[in-house]
């Protein structure tokens, strides 16, 4: 083959490597308000902590007020700050492993999880 044939070729494979490449802004979710009601800030960590374990992630208290998820899966770690109180709660990045994370981006995966992991709190707190 010609040496334009090898450049070509490398090029290609460059092009595909890159367009495989599955990285995003992380995705952080701040201050989603609740719809309090009759709701307590108990209640509200309540719904945090189902919505969290029926989607896989751990839950863990820190504090009142804070909670730390952690979600593993096969060799990937996702870890985020869930802050809380009866009006509004805010998702935030904290930690992973084996999701790419550059200080900025970071596997979509993990936006994804963010995003059910939001959608499924807020589906917690309407069902009480």
């Amino acid at each position: 083959m010609k040496k334009t044939s090898y450049i070509a070729i490398l090029f290609t494979i460059a092009l595909l490597a890159l367009g495989g490449c599955r990285s995003n802004p992380v995705l952080n979710i701040t201050d989603a308000e609740i719809d309090t009601g009759s709701k307590s800030q108990s209640d509200v960590k309540t719904a945090i902590d189902r919505a969290a374990r029926t989607l896989g992630w751990i839950p863990k208290e820190v504090s009142p007020g804070h909670i730390v998820v952690t979600l593993r899966i096969r060799t990937h770690v996702a870890v985020a700050d869930i802050k809380y109180n009866k009006d509004r709660y805010s998702i935030t990045y904290k930690d992973s492993t084996n999701l790419a994370y550059d200080g900025v981006n970071i596997h979509k995966n993990y936006n994804n999880w963010v995003t059910h992991l939001d959608r499924n709190i807020q589906v917690h707190l309407s069902a009480m």
